[in-house]
């Protein structure tokens, strides 16, 4: 961690577990390091980055760097979700560079709660700008393997601490108007947010335009297309009840592909002998299927699947957040 906090002082990239996904890191307060970061992932200029901050969540002076102020409802959430998978869209102060926030007023921010990211920010003493360490669009990291098919040579080092804990991005919040805005869905769901801040809304994007130029995101975890493997894939909505039927149905319309199944634990498999399966984690339980999604993915990948079956859980907290991982993977494919 020592030498990981000294690359990131340096201006290097580190890639870093948190309990979300692996975030690829550079000292937010330098340009140059920040711009390494797009250049490694391939990155667009208009998508902006997250910034992660540790130490004591009142008072504390790499947020007050960063920031003009703190309306009250992003203080109630600060309080009850931090250290934690919660990022707050808040206004920048001049000492962050543009291309963090894709030059847009506002800067994500968020203190994670696992240890090593923690401890690693610490002893760094500079705000980490980190988004998932992968490749512009790509499916995200919940191990420092991924990291590496992505990255290795891209970067100065992985620090690995096993498995993420949520495999899933951390939610997003716009807390200054009224009502708030969730950008992007998480572990920290709107009825979490509700409770402690008041009125929050799940921000709905227009359809993209293909003759109009990409302008800067409002937010990061926006993008139309993210989360994707290389294959094919088809999301199937039903419920558990009907999803044997639906996959069959499916399946039988991909018989000349490499065919692959994530397969919640519920559903006895009953998949062609040639498809490659998948075991998801159990349906009722949202938070299993959320920490293997990337997992899945990836491994599916690795076996040569040119389609992938994926059933959509329904509901509200993990499973939104799911559903929205899905919907970017399959856009456009």
């Amino acid at each position: 961690m020592n030498r990981a906090a000294a690359i990131l002082r340096s201006g290097g990239l580190v890639a870093l577990p948190t309990e979300t996904v692996y975030g690829l890191g550079a000292n937010a307060l330098d340009p140059a390091a920040v711009a390494r970061i797009f250049a490694a992932k391939e990155r667009p200029s208009w998508d902006p980055i997250i910034v992660h901050i540790a130490g004591p969540t009142a008072a504390n002076p790499m947020l007050d760097k960063l920031v003009t102020g703190i309306p009250s409802p992003a203080q109630r959430l600060i309080e009850a979700f931090w250290p934690g998978p919660l990022t707050l869209l808040l206004p920048r102060s001049s000492l962050v560079p543009d291309l963090v926030t894709a030059g847009r007023p506002l800067v994500g921010l968020r203190m994670p709660s696992h240890p090593v990211a923690f401890e690693v920010i610490r002893l760094a003493g500079v705000p980490v700008a980190a988004p998932s360490a992968n490749t512009f669009s790509r499916i995200s990291p919940t191990t420092a393997a991924h990291v590496l098919e992505d990255l290795d040579g891209r970067i100065d080092a992985v620090l690995d601490a096993g498995p993420t804990h949520h495999g899933l991005e951390s939610t997003v919040l716009d807390p200054c108007p009224s009502p708030m805005v969730i950008y992007r869905p998480g572990a920290i769901s709107a009825d979490d947010i509700r409770t402690v801040a008041g009125p929050v809304e799940i921000y709905r994007s227009g359809p993209p335009s293909a003759a109009a130029p990409p302008e800067s995101l409002p937010s990061p975890g926006v993008g139309l297309r993210h989360y994707a493997p290389r294959a094919r894939l088809i999301l199937i909505a039903a419920p558990l009840a009907e999803l044997p039927a639906r996959l069959a149905e499916e399946a039988a319309l991909c018989v000349h592909e490499r065919l692959g199944l994530m397969l919640p634990a519920e559903l006895v498999p009953g998949a062609p002998p040639a498809t490659a399966v998948f075991p998801w984690g159990r349906w009722s339980a949202p938070e299993e299927m959320g920490r293997s999604l990337y997992a899945g993915l990836r491994a599916l990948d690795s076996q040569g699947c040119t389609v992938v079956l994926c059933p959509v859980p329904q509901g509200d907290g993990i499973s939104a957040a799911i559903r929205d991982r899905l919907g970017k993977a399959a856009s456009g494919k």
